[in-house]
């Protein structure tokens, strides 16, 4: 992390404020939602990016809502965080859109087949 900047947990509320939060901290409708916001704040502990840069792409990210349909009423805010994991990573080159619509493909998989309430497990079948 850089100096002077705030960790992700302290700081995304802030840098970005329409995320939704109580006392303790960022909450989430889905565990979806949570699981994104881990990767994006463990990437960033890697040092891969700085939360200034991850809050921009974010911004960027709510800023096209718009214009591809989306009123950004608030329900798709994790879709737009999504979408900005994706491109940073994509980016970065971290990884390509093939190996994560792969990856997103095995979940989809994985999540229709996981009884509702149990943990989703990847297994090999999923990437299929």
């Amino acid at each position: 992390m850089t100096s002077g900047e705030p960790t992700p947990a302290e700081g995304a509320p802030e840098a970005v404020p329409e995320m939704p939060s109580d006392s303790g901290g960022p909450v989430f409708g889905e565990p979806w939602e949570a699981q994104a916001f881990a990767i994006a704040v463990a990437l960033h502990r890697r040092g891969l990016f700085t939360w200034t840069e991850w809050s921009t792409r974010l911004a960027a990210e709510i800023q096209r809502a718009p214009a591809n349909g989306d009123p950004d009423s608030g329900a798709t805010y994790y879709r737009h965080w999504l979408a900005a994991l994706e491109r940073l990573v994509a980016d970065r080159r971290l990884s390509d859109q093939a190996e994560l619509a792969r990856y997103r493909d095995a979940w989809k998989r994985a999540a229709d087949r996981t009884p509702h309430g149990t943990p989703i497990e990847l297994e090999p079948q999923d990437f299929g």
